[in-house]
């Protein structure tokens, strides 16, 4: 037959909870100190220049297509400050900083980090390339196309000293010390990250020189055997390019810090990648 248990009087129930409360406490240990919040990421590329901005720079360039947009922007890049070409080498560690190690930057055609000290002309140092080759034109080092950080960029001694001044295009051998370049007689491919980077910059070269400044009218065209003509090549091939590999962050903040710190003018083709099309 059950049983029907008894009620536990109210007084033991308070006993009973209490002792395992205490029990509890004595288990817990001691109370830390709150966590100091921790510091917000920082990037070495962290540059940005508002939409807004950017949308009333290029203003008196929207709705043209052709030719009436290559003036237009000619027009508005070519208003611009300058550096010497001393200048270029601090401009440089500024304009390429490595975003995970703000004492290096990052080459062009080998994409490694190097220390952004470690400059000059020696093997396995990094000096300043100008993708946009000086002696097609034969602007040398002057102030003006042979100073523009939009087409100077820091490269391996010996890649640089390989690539030379040869147009650009697709195919060749392997070049040692930098993977996923190739190279042959008279042109050179980079590396598919910066093939996109490569082309709108020798476009912007394109449209920002054109013959006035006392500069050479720089012109690209679909050829391979440029010399020291003002041109360099192969349009065909950079159109490709800048359709392949967009714009990315790198690039974008490339972009952001020389309008913000030195030359003040932009390269419309990291902003408007479209234009390419509209334009050849």
């Amino acid at each position: 037959m059950s049983r029907t248990p008894l009620p536990i009087p109210r007084t033991a129930t308070l006993v009973a909870a209490a002792v395992a409360a205490c029990a509890s406490v004595a288990l817990l240990p001691p109370q830390a100190a709150p966590a100091a919040p921790a510091a917000p990421a920082t990037s070495a590329t962290s540059s940005t220049t508002p939409a807004s901005v950017v949308a009333d720079y290029y203003a008196d360039a929207e709705g043209k297509t052709g030719a009436a947009l290559a003036s237009a922007l000619h027009t508005i890049i070519s208003d611009q400050d300058t550096v010497t070409y001393d200048g270029v080498w601090d401009a440089l560690v500024d304009t390429d900083r490595d975003p995970n190690n703000s004492s290096n930057v990052i080459e062009l055609y080998t994409g490694k980090s190097i220390a952004a000290s470690d400059h000059g002309g020696n093997v396995g140092q990094w000096n300043r390339e100008h993708v946009w080759a000086k002696s097609h034109g034969d602007f040398g080092t002057a102030t003006g196309p042979g100073t523009d950080l939009h087409h100077l960029r820091p490269a391996d001694v010996q890649v640089n000293s390989i690539r030379n001044n040869k147009d650009f295009d697709e195919g060749g051998s392997a070049v040692d010390g930098a993977p996923g370049n190739y190279t042959d007689a008279d042109s050179f491919e980079p590396r598919d990250a910066v093939k996109g980077d490569v082309a709108r910059m020798i476009l912007y070269m394109d449209v920002r020189y054109d013959g006035g400044d006392g500069f050479p009218d720089l012109e690209v065209n679909d050829s391979v055997d440029n010399g020291t003509n003002p041109n360099i090549g192969k349009i065909s091939v950079l159109k490709k390019w800048s359709d392949e590999d967009p714009p990315d962050a790198f690039e974008k903040n490339r972009n952001d810090v020389i309008y913000n710190d030195y030359q003040h003018n932009r390269n419309p083709f990291i902003d408007h990648p479209e234009w390419v099309d509209s334009i050849w």
